[in-house]
């Protein structure tokens, strides 16, 4: 007598919207990092002067976005899963990065190896440095962003940037300090700097990101 086939499992249905942002917030904490590579320049301002900030910001503002989005949608704890899982790309994109730098040998023909190295080779402290501060601030933002709600979900705007400014706060403090700590470098010139910077852009960007993505996301799942 032949086994009883056992019932087929039920699919797993995720929104779409989440869907979406998931892949979207694996590729952005990537690019983060290799955006970092360039300092920008945001001008010079009045009563602050020249202000420059490592360009991985508009990817990292983003995320803090997409996590904000999808804490108030789908809960605090779907956006804490969100940026755990985000250590996944971060991880296998550093050990890749380290075999194709180190261990994969150039072609013959190509001749920009030392400058490939230099622009994308950070060293273990770095990474380290990366890790620590992403998973803090991005979980600090999501519950900086959750608190604020109060359970009636007004002032989007508000909560999203007070929960950003402050998960800024925390990830230059924690990066620069694990980076640089005991090199020499002007590391409190350097946080102030790359603070001031940093708060400037998430007052312009996420104020009006997170009311675009929240739209898009009930757009998406309305459908």
């Amino acid at each position: 007598m032949a086994p009883a086939s056992s019932p087929p499992s039920s699919p797993v249905l995720i929104p779409r919207s989440l869907f979406v942002y998931a892949l979207l917030y694996g590729g952005l904490c990537v690019l983060a990092g290799v955006l970092g590579t360039k300092i920008a320049s945001l001008g010079t301002w009045p009563l602050l002067g020249p202000l420059a900030v490592e360009s991985g910001i508009f990817a990292f503002l983003m995320l803090v976005v997409i996590s904000s989005a999808v804490a108030e949608l789908f809960g605090r704890d779907m956006a804490n899963r969100l940026v755990r899982f985000g250590f996944v790309p971060l991880i296998v994109s550093m050990i890749l990065l380290v075999v194709v730098i180190r261990l994969v040998p150039p072609a013959p023909f190509w001749t920009d190896q030392d400058a490939f190295a230099r622009l994308l080779g950070q060293g273990a402290r770095m990474q380290f440095a990366g890790l620590i501060s992403y998973g803090t601030s991005q979980t600090l933002n999501v519950a900086v962003f959750s608190r604020l709600a109060g359970g009636d979900g007004r002032l989007l705007w508000l909560r999203a940037w007070v929960a950003s400014l402050l998960s800024q706060v925390v990830d230059t403090l924690i990066f620069i300090t694990i980076s640089f700590a005991g090199t020499g470098l002007p590391i409190v010139e350097i946080m102030t700097g790359q603070i001031v910077s940093k708060l400037i852009l998430s007052t312009i960007m996420v104020p009006p990101l997170i009311y675009v993505f929240v739209a898009l996301a009930r757009r998406l799942d309305a459908k």
